[in-house]
């Protein structure tokens, strides 16, 4: 039985991958390249498995401290090793810096947690793993839509051997989706092309463009961590506001109020300067009262921007913060 129905997926694999084949030729996509990669392909039961097995939102479960998630993914290995990136790369990254704005730390704050380097990138066949996630159906347009994409890449010029990544389809140094990379990815050595896989320039270039792309505003630090005074009322910070996406993550801030407003409601920086009276922030106490808090910039939601998870971007600014002591 479990033969018979490997084999009825398999069947229907086959027949969706000419929807997918004519999808791809009215985007453009060469009969060339369509004809040397549709017939290689076959369904991945392990994609499916993987995504299926994605934590589903549990609106009754509770929020876990990030000094956990921190002690697991600030490790003293990837700040050495994001140390050893950044000093081995200052010149091109002043450069990038210089052109775009955005800080050298976070670039490779990003390199390190997405990819530990360019050491862990990845090893499914993307076009495969994109093929198979959109036969499942269960985000079927985003899906097809990145096959496509993967095939672009191909018609670009970027090889099949290239096009290895994560099951979800994130390729490269910056794990880019192939739609990221069509967008944005950059030629950071000069060699006429946007080599994330073995190119630490490129790599570092496609980053520093996609945070240029989502709005990075140069000589705003990310956020602050500061220590929050036991008198300290919270009903007055309370945020009011619904955003359109990623509503858990933007539920656990609060209201926006400039750093001379929280300097004067008795917060006190932990580790460096006050930014500009002026400057926007927001505050997260990720492992809640009485613990290290956070003054949250515009910047912090460029970091969300990657990766719309508060964990997530904490560590970064603090790896990049770290990297560059």
């Amino acid at each position: 039985m479990i033969g018979q129905a490997a084999a009825q997926d398999e069947a229907g694999f086959q027949a969706y991958l000419q929807t997918l084949r004519a999808q791809a030729l009215a985007r453009g996509v060469s009969r060339a390249t369509l004809d040397a990669v549709l017939p290689t392909l076959t369904l991945n039961q392990r994609v499916i498995d993987l995504d299926r097995a994605q934590p589903g939102a549990n609106p009754n479960a509770g929020v876990p401290n990030f000094a956990p998630y921190q002690a697991q993914h600030l490790t003293a290995a990837l700040i050495a090793n994001g140390r050893n990136a950044y000093h081995a790369e200052r010149s091109r990254l002043q450069r990038i810096e210089q052109q775009i704005g955005v800080p050298e730390s976070i670039m490779v704050a990003i390199w390190g947690h997405e990819t530990s380097y360019g050491r862990v990138m990845g090893g499914f066949d993307l076009p495969r793993a994109l093929a198979t996630l959109a036969y499942e159906g269960r985000r079927r347009e985003l899906f097809a839509e990145e096959f496509i994409a993967a095939l672009q890449m191909m018609d670009r010029g970027v090889s099949r051997a290239q096009l290895l990544g994560s099951w979800a389809g994130a390729t490269g140094g910056p794990q880019f989706l192939p739609s990221v990379y069509l967008r944005l990815a950059r030629d950071g050595d000069g060699d006429g092309r946007a080599d994330i896989w073995s190119s630490r320039a490129d790599t570092l270039a496609s980053i520093g463009n996609y945070f240029a792309n989502a709005g990075w505003r140069a000589g705003q630090p990310w956020g602050i961590a500061v220590s929050v005074p036991a008198t300290f009322d919270r009903s007055q910070v309370t945020n009011r506001l619904l955003s359109p996406r990623c509503l858990k993550v933007f539920a656990r801030h609060s209201a926006w109020k400039t750093m001379a407003e929280w300097r004067r409601l008795g917060l006190v920086p932990l580790t460096r300067d006050w930014p500009g009276d002026s400057v926007l922030a927001t505050l997260l106490e990720p492992d809640g009262p009485g613990r290290t808090a956070y003054l949250l910039t515009g910047n912090y939601r460029v970091i969300l921007d990657y990766n719309c998870s508060n964990f997530y971007a904490l560590s970064v600014g603090l790896l990049a913060d770290a990297v560059e002591r």
